[in-house]
């Protein structure tokens, strides 16, 4: 049962709903009644510039389905790559991506979802192969609208000494799921893991996560901050898992959320397995309102209250964007979140 699978035979019973386990506050089968037709073909020269414009060397776009799919980095290389996924219209697309860097290989790869206010259903697999001593930095930046359905779903296999730095920022959709799994070989191998929602009006997003240690010497960190009004919902499923055998093994995880309006939701569910001796691991999870008193003092100094509330929300999911190493997809994604947050 996969949403590809749905989209490609047209058949709405593949797809997963509230009664499967991980995807129960993300329900697709209840809300897609019927299949779509497939999305029209676009012209990429149609398409203005996407929110990297200037900062990548190669520009891949995936544009209702279509385009091309294979990103690679030769051993010793290093590139930066633009990767815009398009979704416009009614109709339902899927897609594939490989990403391979090779040995000693270096890859920024600038990730966007550009969404129109189309009923759209359109799904995105990646394959993600990072070889040893080889690095990514991933950053994604998902812009769906509001009548949009996306379900992003990267699988991530590690070699040992290789590094992998993801950091997405989203604006939700009508439902909208951004999902990573890591195959973490340990060997010294540094994973790093970050996300920021940021919804309002009627949106949803789903943060989901899995990172399977296999082998000791392994590190990940994980750090995910959400801010949620109006209506909007916010879903964050981390999970770890430290196998038998995983020694040694240091696994980070915290989620921490915001609620600014009493209709707004956030469920979250992080996870540890640990089936290793001699590890670190921990994990937390907050969700609550703005801190009343920096709220008041910020008013005492004069701030107007939606103002106050903005400088104070951007200063919470700051911690999260000024993890991102490359500097000019850090200020492009701290300016796109700053945007949303004073709306």
């Amino acid at each position: 049962m996969t949403v590809a699978a749905a989209i490609r035979e047209r058949d709405v019973s593949q797809l997963p709903g509230k009664r499967d386990e991980e995807w129960r506050w993300t329900d697709l089968r209840g809300l897609i009644r019927q299949a779509l037709e497939p999305s029209a073909e676009i012209d990429p020269a149609s398409l203005g510039p996407g929110p990297f414009v200037g900062l990548a060397e190669d520009v891949i776009v995936v544009a209702n389905g279509r385009g091309a799919a294979h990103i690679g980095v030769e051993p010793g290389e290093t590139k930066i790559v633009a990767l815009r996924v398009i979704s416009r219209g009614d109709g339902a697309h899927a897609a594939r991506v490989s990403v391979d860097v090779e040995t000693g290989g270096r890859l920024v790869l600038l990730e966007s979802y550009e969404g129109d206010e189309g009923g759209y259903l359109g799904q995105v697999g990646l394959l993600i192969s990072v070889a040893e001593n080889a690095a990514i930095e991933r950053i994604v930046l998902a812009s769906d609208g509001a009548e949009g359905v996306t379900v992003s779903e990267a699988q991530v296999e590690l070699a040992p000494g290789s590094a992998f730095a993801q950091t997405v920022l989203t604006g939700g959709a009508r439902r909208q799921r951004l999902q990573t799994t890591v195959r973490h070989p340990g060997g010294h191998a540094a994973l790093r893991l970050d996300g920021v929602y940021l919804l309002a009006d009627k949106r949803h997003a789903d943060l989901t996560t899995l990172v399977t240690h296999v082998a000791v010497h392994g590190t990940t960190e994980q750090l995910t901050k959400g801010v949620v009004r109006d209506q909007a919902r916010g879903v964050f499923q981390g999970k770890i898992v430290v196998a038998e055998g995983a020694d040694h093994t240091d696994a980070r995880m915290g989620h921490h959320a915001l609620i600014l309006s009493d209709r707004a939701e956030v469920d979250a569910k992080p996870e540890l397995e640990i089936y290793a001796d001699d590890v670190s691991c921990a994990h937390g999870n907050t969700v609550g309102a703005l801190d009343d008193e920096a709220l008041f003092y910020a008013r005492q100094r004069g701030i107007p209250e939606p103002e106050a509330r903005a400088m104070l929300t951007e200063a919470f999911i700051g911690e999260v964007v000024d993890r991102i190493v490359q500097e000019p997809a850090r200020e492009i994604a701290r300016a796109w979140a700053a945007e949303r947050l004073r709306v």
